[in-house]
């Protein structure tokens, strides 16, 4: 298990990660979302133990990671994947983890079987490498000692259509054999497809988390209309309170048909009605996050 307890990291008057706890259990993945700058990349550095935390605790099977003998054999980690040596390649740099670990050099083979980099792409400079093929090359890095525990942050970045459909089924099967996964991307879709259980956090703060089931079904109401204006102003005449949502609409925690009643007293034409639990993850992250948007910034 992943185990973060009211971890707090502070530079200066800034913070970037406030009050954070959450788990990560065997046999699930864990989707880590959040805007640029959210605090996603800075908690799992200090999970990976690179970066000390303010206060608050993150360990690894009940242990910090600094304390783990032979860690890559408990928990693989990939947080960026051109933080590799551009001068040597690919089956060097898996050679290294290989002897680092005390492994077999087989396992060196099977890894670059596993992630699909042929034996002449293996004897490239990762300087050559495409950002797809250092994704995969760090995948296997990360899965090279057979870690009960996996840690990415943002693996899908680079990766063709087919790419992210093979790291959806790796993953997939890890967890399905017991493995435990925390995952962060951008790619709210993929996240939708793969994860069990969503954490969401927003300016360092977690604003929501739960299964996607849970998270989706407390979405409430989302309604669009030809004149927004006038949508909103006969919810607020009714009493409903409502917020922007998506592409142009309103989410309410209002049920649809009293929206809809209200929207036709007031002569408004919908365009749209519908439990925003059908509204899908892109939509959910929008709402919880619309005051956290931070483009450009770093996590």
């Amino acid at each position: 298990m992943i185990t973060v307890d009211r971890l707090t990291k502070t530079y200066g008057a800034y913070r970037a990660v406030d009050d954070v706890s959450f788990t990560c259990r065997p046999g699930a993945v864990t989707g880590f979302l959040g805007p640029n700058g959210a605090g996603k990349s800075t908690t799992m550095r200090i999970i990976a133990g690179l970066t000390p935390a303010t206060s608050g605790s993150a360990h690894v099977s009940g242990v910090n990671y600094l304390d783990i003998p032979n860690p890559g054999t408990q928990i693989g980690v990939l947080l960026d994947a051109s933080a590799q040596h551009a001068g040597r390649t690919g089956r060097e740099i898996l050679t290294l983890s290989a002897l680092t670990m005390g492994l077999p050099m087989s396992r060196v083979d099977e890894m670059l079987a596993l992630v699909s980099l042929t034996p002449a792409e293996s004897k490239r400079r990762v300087k050559n490498y495409s950002l797809g093929m250092r994704q995969r090359l760090g995948i296997a890095n990360a899965l090279m000692g057979d870690p009960k525990i996996l840690m990415l942050d943002e693996p899908a970045n680079g990766l063709d259509p087919a790419g992210i459909h093979w790291m959806r089924s790796l993953l997939r099967d890890y967890a399905n054999r017991g493995g435990t996964v925390l995952l962060s991307s951008h790619l709210l879709h993929e996240i939708e497809v793969i994860a069990d259980e969503i954490i969401v956090i927003g300016q360092g703060k977690i604003v929501a988390e739960g299964t996607k089931a849970e998270l989706l079904q407390t979405a409430g109401t989302f309604v669009k209309a030809a004149d927004p204006s006038a949508l909103a102003n006969a919810l607020t005449a009714a009493g409903i309170t409502a917020g922007p949502s998506g592409d142009g609409g309103l989410r309410t925690e209002a049920d649809p048909a009293t929206v809809g009643k209200a929207a036709a007293a007031a002569g408004v034409a919908l365009v749209e009605l519908r439990p925003a639990d059908g509204a899908g993850l892109e939509e959910m992250f929008l709402q919880l996050t619309s005051t956290t948007q931070r483009e450009g910034a770093t996590a």
